[in-house]
C-alpha cells in the first residue's frame, strides 16, 4: 500500500530491520539494537525512529527490530545478534495496556500502529515482557527502557487493568536503566560515556534517567538534594503516603532544579535522577531534521495502511511540553511542562519535505503540538 510513497528511496534510508539489510551495509557487527512494539514509520512523530536516528547521528551502527514475536521460539529477539553497547526496549508510541484494552476492560479490535490496522502484534505490558525475554537470552547484556509505558512505571503506581499496586517497572523487569520523558538528551550522554569505557553499570548519574540500586551508599552528585519517597510497602498499606508520592514526583517533574527521587522496594531502591532542563531549539531542531525518510518501512507495502501514519504524515509537529496538566493526558507527565519550540526555518523546511511527498494533497493537514497556542513560550533564565 505504501509502494507508491518509497518508490524515491532505497532500502538502506531506513535504519536496518532485519539480517539482510544490516549485512547489505557491510556491518558485521551492531552497536544498539531497539525492539519496538510499534510497527517501523521513519518518521519524528514515532519515537523509536526518532531514537534511531540519534543514535545513528552519533556515529553508531543501529537498527529497529518492530513488533518481534513473542510467542515463537523467539527467532526475532535473536536473528541480530548481541549488541556491541545494550538492548533498547520501548512498547511503543503508546501505553500496550491503553493500546489493547478499553477503559471498560474490553480487547480492542484494531490496533493503530500495526499495518492494516490488525490488533495482536504486541504483548501485554510489551516492555515488561520484551525485556524479560532479553534478560533470559542474554542475561549480561544491558537493557535500557524507555517510551510512556516505562516513563509513567517508574515508582509505585496504580494498575487499573489488575486493580491492583504495582512497583516501579525497574523491579519489575529488573532492566539496567530505565530513560524517561524525552530521549535525545540522555541518550546521547549515554552513548558518550560508553564510548569512552564507561561501564553500563556505572551510568548512575545522568540526568532524567533511573536505576535499580542495591546498597545503602548511593552514587554523590553535589547539585542534586535528594528527596526519599515512601517505600513500595509503605504505599500497599498506606493510600495517602502513595497519594504525597505521586505528588512528589509530579512536582520534581517539572521544577528548573529538581531533587533526586529515592523509593526503596524490597531489597533495592529505585534512585530516579533529575531531569534535563528542556531541549533549546536548536536541540529540537536537530531531533526533528535528522534524515527520515517520513515513511514506513518497505516491507510493509503489501500489509494495508498503518492508520497512525496515516493521520499524521502531512501534520508538522511545533513544539514540546504542555504546562495544562489534564487528567485525561499524560503529555506533560512524559513531555514535561515547560515549552520547548522548534524554529521557524525548522518548521518550514519539514513543510517543503512534505510538499514533494508523491501523494501531498496540497495541504498541510495539521500545524500543532501539545499546547499549540504556546510556540515559542520560553521560561526566563
Amino acid at each position: 500500500m505504501h509502494k507508491k510513497l518509497s518508490v524515491q528511496h532505497k532500502i538502506s534510508d531506513w535504519l536496518p530491520t532485519t539480517a539482510k539489510e544490516v549485512k547489505e551495509r557491510g556491518w558485521d557487527e551492531l552497536d544498539v539494537i531497539l525492539f519496538s512494539g510499534d510497527a517501523y514509520i521513519d518518521h519524528p512523530s514515532f519515537g523509536a525512529a526518532v531514537i534511531g536516528r540519534i543514535i545513528e547521528a552519533e556515529g553508531l551502527k543501529v537498527a529497529i527490530v518492530p513488533q518481534p514475536n513473542w510467542r515463537d521460539d523467539l527467532r526475532d529477539f535473536k536473528k541480530l545478534g548481541i549488541p556491541r553497547l545494550f538492548f533498547g526496549v520501548t512498547a511503543g508510541s503508546m501505553d500496550s495496556m491503553v493500546n489493547h484494552y478499553t477503559a471498560n476492560k474490553r480487547l480492542r479490535s484494531d490496533d493503530a500502529y500495526t499495518p492494516g490496522g490488525k490488533a495482536g502484534f504486541r504483548p501485554d505490558y510489551a516492555s515488561y515482557e520484551y525485556t524479560r525475554i532479553l534478560k533470559k537470552l542474554y542475561p549480561d547484556v544491558p537493557v535500557l527502557i524507555g517510551g510512556i509505558e516505562a516513563s509513567l512505571r517508574r515508582v509505585t503506581h496504580y494498575d487499573y487493568w489488575n486493580d491492583q499496586l504495582m512497583p516501579g517497572i525497574l523491579e519489575s523487569t529488573k532492566a539496567d536503566l530505565l530513560v524517561y520523558g524525552m530521549g535525545e538528551k540522555p541518550l546521547k550522554q549515554i552513548i558518550h560515556l560508553m564510548d569512552k569505557g564507561v561501564p553500563f553499570k556505572s551510568l548512575t548519574t545522568i540526568p532524567q534517567t533511573a536505576f535499580l540500586h542495591e546498597g545503602e551508599e548511593l552514587p554523590k552528585n553535589k547539585n542534586w538534594k535528594d528527596l526519599e519517597l515512601a517505600s513500595h510497602e509503605e504505599c500497599l498499606k498506606d493510600k495517602v503516603k502513595y497519594a504525597r508520592n505521586f505528588r512528589h514526583v509530579e512536582e520534581e517533574s517539572n521544577r528548573w532544579q529538581a531533587a533526586r527521587l529515592i523509593q526503596p522496594v524490597g531489597k533495592h531502591k529505585i534512585v530516579i535522577n533529575p531531569p534535563f532542563p528542556p531541549m533549546s531549539s536548536k536541540e529540537l531542531d536537530a531531533s526533528f531534521d535528522l534524515p527520515y525518510t517520513r515513511l514506513p518501512h518497505p516491507k510493509y507495502n503489501k500489509k494495508g495502511i498503518i492508520p497512525a501514519f496515516e493521520m499524521i504524515k502531512f501534520s508538522v509537529n511545533m513544539h514540546r511540553g504542555c504546562f495544562g496538566g489534564c487528567s485525561f493526558c499524560t503529555i506533560s507527565a512524559h513531555q514535561g511542562k515547560f515549552i520547548a519550540s522548534r524554529s521557524e526555518k525548522s518548521i518550514l523546511k519539514e513543510v517543503r519535505a512534505i510538499t514533494q511527498m508523491p501523494d501531498f494533497k496540497g495541504y498541510i493537514s495539521d500545524l500543532g503540538a501539545p499546547a499549540p497556542t504556546c510556540i515559542r513560550w520560553r521560561v526566563k533564565t
